[in-house]
Order: structure tokens, then C-alpha cells, then sequence
């Protein structure tokens, strides 16, 4: 049974569409531990909306934070605090696709973040989006997680920039899931579309 964690270089990268794929590729389980802000279209209703497949079960929030801002500081304006042992892994028999909120390094409370989140035996998928400084973002994450242990792969979010892509594939020497392209819109239609391209390399984790 895989356990996939999905991180970020930075927010707004892409990593809910990039869950869904890998949800729908695996038919996989659904859980993000922590959603700050959109409460009311938050990233588990938006995977639910883009899936297809009958099997893949999206499970609650351990934390629901009012405030689109880092989970420390959602938390503090929600006066309650973030303890790791409130957030506990759904029970299932079925492939678990886990996402972060933000980047690795986001704090959850003065002493923990995201990273802290991830257990040994989670698969780390890294979001890796195309912009200036994205080089050094990508190598800092992905090199941070395999010093820490973890099995690391990538996926490319946004429109090919093939000089950058090459660089951070020979320096990390990291599989590349695979890429999703700056679509115009993103249905249940264009997500099996890319569970389809990525699901080979999928199983390879």
C-alpha cells in the first residue's frame, strides 16, 4: 500500500491538481491534515470534484483554519494551537495520497512544520512550478527531503522551460513523474487524461 506525500517549492504551485492526478491514477485515498482558508471550497471538496473513479475516498481535515495564511498563524487568529498528535493518518486499506499546505518548511506551531508531517515511510512527490528562483526552490526541497531519508520524485507544473527542467533532473538525478501542462481549464476529463500519462511512472514508486 503506497503512501504518497505531496509537497510544494512555494504555495499556489499546483499541488491539488497534481493530488488529484495521482489520486485518480492510483484510485488512490485523499487526506490534506491541515486546510488554511476556502473553507468553503477547500482542496479536499476540489479533488472530490475533479476524480472519477468510484473506489477513492477523500477523508476530513485534522485541522480546518479560518485563514488563508501559514497554518501557525491561521491557527493562532482561530485561538487554538497546532499539536502533530491531533493529526492522525485515516484508517484505509486503499493507497493514501497525502497533501502539504504551502511549502516543506511551513511552520505549524513554534517548533514543527509540514516536514514534520511526513512519516519514513511516505513517498515524497515534490511540485516543482516554473518561475524566477524556482531553480533554487526545487533544489533546496528536493535535496533537504533525500538528506532526511525520503524517496523523492517529481512533477513539472506549468508550460515546458526546458533549461530549467534539464538542470534540476542533473542535479537531482530524481524521477520525473511527469508534467502538467498550463491547461485553461481542469475537469474530471483533462485529470484522467493525466492519470493515464502518469500512471507508469507512478507505479514505479
Amino acid at each position: 500500500m503506497k503512501k504518497i506525500f505531496v509537497t510544494g517549492i512555494s504555495t499556489e504551485v499546483g499541488k491539488t491538481v497534481a493530488s488529484a492526478i495521482i489520486v485518480e491514477a492510483l484510485q488512490a485515498d485523499y487526506w490534506k491534515p491541515i486546510q488554511a482558508g476556502e473553507l468553503d471550497n477547500c482542496d479536499t471538496l476540489k479533488v472530490e470534484r475533479l476524480i472519477s473513479n468510484t473506489r477513492s475516498k477523500c477523508h476530513s481535515n485534522s485541522f480546518a483554519l479560518q485563514t488563508p495564511m501559514s497554518p501557525h498563524a491561521a491557527a493562532e487568529i482561530d485561538q487554538i494551537s497546532i499539536d502533530l498528535k491531533e493529526i492522525k493518518e485515516p484508517v484505509t486499506k486503499n493507497d493514501l495520497v497525502i497533501e502539504g499546505a504551502g511549502g516543506l518548511l511551513v511552520p505549524l506551531n513554534n517548533k514543527q512544520t509540514i516536514l514534520d508531517i511526513i512519516k519514513p515511510n511516505y513517498k515524497v512527490v515534490v511540485v516543482s512550478r516554473h518561475y524566477l528562483g524556482s531553480i533554487n526552490h526545487t533544489l533546496l526541497t528536493v535535496n533537504y527531503l533525500k538528506n532526511k531519508g525520503f524517496d523523492v520524485s517529481l512533477v513539472f507544473s506549468g508550460n515546458e522551460h526546458k533549461s530549467t527542467e534539464d538542470i534540476i533532473k542533473k542535479m537531482t538525478k530524481t524521477l520525473v513523474i511527469g508534467r502538467i501542462e498550463e491547461e485553461p481549464y481542469f475537469d474530471k476529463n483533462v485529470i484522467k487524461e493525466y492519470a493515464q500519462l502518469f500512471k507508469d511512472n507512478l507505479k514505479g514508486l
